[in-house]
């Protein structure tokens, strides 16, 4: 078996501007695109974000943040309609705010 330096050879040889463009690289190539749903789907999401905020049921939460997507679990406190966005407290008593346009999915616990 061939035991050489790895990829500390190169970095010698690479100027750092190039470094820094690998790197970013990298990070980018982790970031997910975002889904387009449909209207069944909307459907069903608003009827499960009804059902917790008139039963004040928790509620996980996958929403599109920052190029990769997140999963909130809590309460929905409540929909601020001129904003389009959901007010959630989750069980640390964090208030998050939600865009509607990033929710993938919303489900009851």
């Amino acid at each position: 078996m061939i035991r050489d330096r790895g990829r500390i050879k190169w970095t010698s040889m690479m100027l750092p501007e190039h470094v820094k463009m690998l790197r970013d690289w990298v990070g980018e190539d982790g970031y997910e695109k975002k889904r387009i749903l449909d209207e069944q789907q909307f459907e069903e999401m608003n009827a499960v974000m009804g059902e917790a905020m008139e039963e004040g049921k928790e509620v996980s939460i996958a929403y599109y943040d920052r190029n990769r997507y997140q999963l909130l679990i809590g309460k929905i406190h409540y929909y601020n309609e001129s904003l389009q966005r959901l007010h959630v407290i989750d069980h640390f008593q964090h208030p998050h705010y939600i865009q509607l346009a990033n929710i993938a999915d919303v489900r009851l616990m």
